[in-house]
Formats: structure tokens, C-alpha cells, sequence
């Protein structure tokens, strides 16, 4: 019997596409697509033809050269989220649980894994629900303060995903080199159940 459902592994590889994807976008917003240091390039090359602008106009430009990035941004939020009401519909099978059966064991090291999956999965949880308030703060009635205060907070969460998803792979790297071979094939072929986890 195979220890992952083609259904789990499909989730699992839509999953990682889409955090990737959002890691990402953070990632351009920070660097090559930065308002502030965009703004500095169009006034630097605005002025050498001749055209003056405010500091306050070559923002508003930058940021519209990275809207259309940030529209990306929101429409993988509402992929996470979809997702994650998934994950908890598959938690219901026995692909779903797999993940988990270490709590209760004895093998501390694959104890702290699955709960490390628990807090994850409440993380990305909370990210999905924070970008919605987010999106959604006119609709819902909350100020534009306060959609501010959750977007500082969605912001430095942020944080924990990036090095979940740099320690998830790293300890993919590590197991399939040690006592864990397979992991990664498993994960694409659906392995056995009856291979160790």
C-alpha cells in the first residue's frame, strides 16, 4: 500500500509551488522591485533627460511598476488558503495523519518534526488568515490602522516560513543522506506504508 495518496501528493506539491511563490514575491518586493530604491533610480534617470519629479511621484511610479507582482502576491494568499482548508480535509485520511504518527513515539528527533509540521501548518494558517483581513480590511470594517498594525505583524511572521522552508529542505538533504533514504522519491512515487518514516 502506498504511504502517500496521489490526492496528498498533488496537495504537497501545489503547497510547496505556491509558498515558494509567495517566498518570492516577498523576496522581488524586497530587492529588484523596492519602491524606495526604485524611486531613486527614475529620479536619477528622469533628471538626466531633463524631466523633474517629486520624491512622492517617483514612489507612486515605482509602485505601479510592482503592482501587477503584488496581484500575484494576493492571488497565491488565496491559493494558500484554499490549500490549507485541504490539508484539513486530508487530514482525515491515512496520507494525511502519516505526517503525525511520531508524536506519539519515542524518537525525539521525529517527535520535534511533526510538531514542527503542527506549527507550520498554525503559521501558514495565520498568514492566509492575516492576508485576507488584510485584503478584505474595507469590507470587513476594519481601519486602515488597523489592516496597517496585522500587515506589520503578517510581515515579520513572514520570517518563519522562509526558515521553515530552509530548514525543510536542508532536512530533506540530511535524511535522504543518512538513515532516510527515499523521502523525497516517496513523495513523488507515493512510497510503502510499511517503510520506515
Amino acid at each position: 500500500m502506498k504511504k502517500w495518496s496521489k490526492s496528498f501528493r498533488i496537495w504537497h506539491w501545489l503547497h510547496a509551488l505556491v509558498v515558494l511563490s509567495l517566498i518570492g514575491t516577498v523576496l522581488l518586493r524586497k530587492t529588484f522591485l523596492s519602491y524606495k530604491t526604485n524611486s531613486e533610480i527614475l529620479i536619477g534617470q528622469l533628471v538626466n533627460m531633463d524631466i523633474n519629479i517629486t520624491v512622492a511621484q517617483a514612489k507612486t511610479l515605482a509602485k505601479a511598476v510592482r503592482a501587477p507582482m503584488w496581484e500575484w502576491h494576493i492571488l497565491l494568499g488565496y491559493a494558500l488558503s484554499v490549500l490549507l482548508l485541504i490539508r484539513l480535509l486530508l487530514f482525515f485520511t491515512q496520507s494525511g495523519r502519516n505526517g503525525f504518527g511520531a508524536l506519539g513515539g519515542n524518537d525525539l528527533h521525529k517527535k520535534l518534526v511533526s510538531t514542527g509540521y503542527i506549527g507550520i501548518y498554525l503559521v501558514l494558517t495565520f498568514m492566509s488568515m492575516s492576508g485576507l483581513l488584510i485584503t478584505f480590511h474595507q469590507d470587513l470594517g476594519l481601519s486602515k490602522a488597523a489592516a496597517h498594525d496585522i500587515k506589520e505583524i503578517h510581515e515579520a511572521i513572514f520570517n518563519v516560513v522562509w526558515i521553515f522552508v530552509v530548514f525543510h529542505i536542508g532536512g530533506l538533504i540530511v535524511a535522504e543522506n543518512r538513515d532516510d533514504q527515499g523521502l523525497i522519491s516517496d513523495m513523488i512515487n507515493g512510497g510503502m506504508n510499511n517503510r520506515s518514516m
